[in-house]
Parts: structure tokens; C-alpha cells; sequence
């Protein structure tokens, strides 16, 4: 499998982008690769970059966007952070991702046991991952399915903040980015989100 081009990026439409991530998705649960020659790709994007997807992930070891959907080198700009936040350098990133580089889809994806949720739900204070970890306590507030045990150790608990993290993350990117926005109103990407089980492997898509 080759990297994208100027050519077969601008070919794609957002629903195709979001096949691609699926199959990829697809592939890695059933323990397959789509053959890829890597230092190939280093020499077909040396030149420059087409990526078709940006994707916002958690720092935990075992998220690795490219693994997870099975992409090769320059295919995804992958932006990773503790508890999948958002703050302007990463808004920013997705206007470059999108706007400047192309891109065809946005995908918001959180995690089964992330460790930043947890630590949310518990009120965890250390350090400046406070700061952090209080970026994740609006989806804390909008959970209000649990009356008792709102904490890291009550696990539908953590999933349900989880879940409504990544759909408020996502309104805030349609509300904070007019470029990613309008893009999105014109049919030129999509915005959506995702969890991913660390149990299996699979990827569930919000749609």
C-alpha cells in the first residue's frame, strides 16, 4: 500500500475517509496488516504530506492511532494528549490538518480505562495535570445517569463520562473553530467520535 497523493487525497470524501479508518480498524482486530513497505513511504513523502484524517487521541501507550486503524506513514496527523483534550494549540492543529493540509475527516477518540478519565472522576490534584484533568469535569457534571459512586471505581460510570467527553469536545471544536465549522457545513469534512475498547481492540463509532 502506497501513501496518499496530492491526487488520491483530494479524491476522497469525508465518508470515504471514515471507511478507510473502519476497515483499518477491521483489519487490526482480526490481527491483519495491509502490506506496506515503510522505508518506501519515507521516500514517497519526503517530498510532502497528503493526509487524509486527523485524529485526536489519548497519550496511553496502547492508543497508537496508526496501529489501531492500521496506517502507514503520512496518512493520519495524530494529535495526542492525556484524556484526549482540547485547548487552542490543538484547535489549531486541526485548522492546519484540515484547512491547510487537506484532510478529509476530524475524529475525536477516547478510551475504555483511561487513566485522565479516572483520575477526573476521583478528583485527582497533582501538579499541573490538575489543570488538565479539570478540562475533563464538564462531562462529569453532564453524567447524570449515577446517583451513588460517581468515582474511577465504578466502571459504567467512567465509560458514560468517557463517552460524553468525546461528544462535548467535539461541540466545542464546531463552537471554537469557525474554520472547522464552516468546513464541516460545506461537506468537506466530518467531525465525528469513537471510543476504543482496550479489551478487543475494536473501535465504536459515534453516528
Amino acid at each position: 500500500m502506497q501513501s496518499h497523493t496530492q491526487e488520491t487525497q483530494s479524491e476522497l470524501t469525508p465518508e470515504m475517509a471514515l471507511t478507510i479508518l473502519k476497515e483499518g480498524n477491521r483489519r487490526f482486530v482480526n490481527n491483519l496488516k495491509a502490506h506496506r513497505n515503510l522505508l518506501e513511504q519515507v521516500n514517497e513523502t519526503s517530498e510532502g504530506q497528503f493526509p487524509f484524517a486527523t485524529i485526536l487521541s489519548c497519550i496511553d501507550s496502547r492508543t497508537s492511532a496508526e496501529l489501531i486503524f492500521d496506517q502507514g506513514l503520512g496518512d493520519i496527523f495524530s494529535i495526542r494528549i492525556a484524556g484526549n483534550i482540547l485547548n487552542e494549540d490543538i484547535l489549531g492543529s486541526m485548522e492546519f490538518g484540515t484547512k491547510v493540509a487537506g484532510c478529509k475527516i476530524i475524529v475525536v477518540l477516547g478510551h475504555t480505562k483511561c487513566g485522565a478519565i479516572i483520575g477526573a472522576c476521583d478528583h485527582l490534584e497533582m501538579g499541573n495535570l490538575t489543570t488538565l484533568i479539570n478540562k475533563i469535569q464538564p462531562a462529569i457534571f453532564n453524567e447524570k445517569t449515577t446517583a451513588e459512586n460517581r468515582s474511577g471505581a465504578n466502571i459504567n460510570f467512567v465509560n458514560n463520562v468517557t463517552n460524553i467527553h468525546v461528544h462535548l469536545t467535539i461541540e466545542r471544536i464546531r463552537r471554537e473553530s469557525t474554520i472547522i465549522a464552516e468546513l464541516e457545513q460545506e461537506g468537506k469534512i466530518k467531525i465525528v467520535g469513537g471510543v476504543y475498547d482496550l479489551d478487543n481492540g475494536k473501535v465504536t463509532f459515534f453516528e
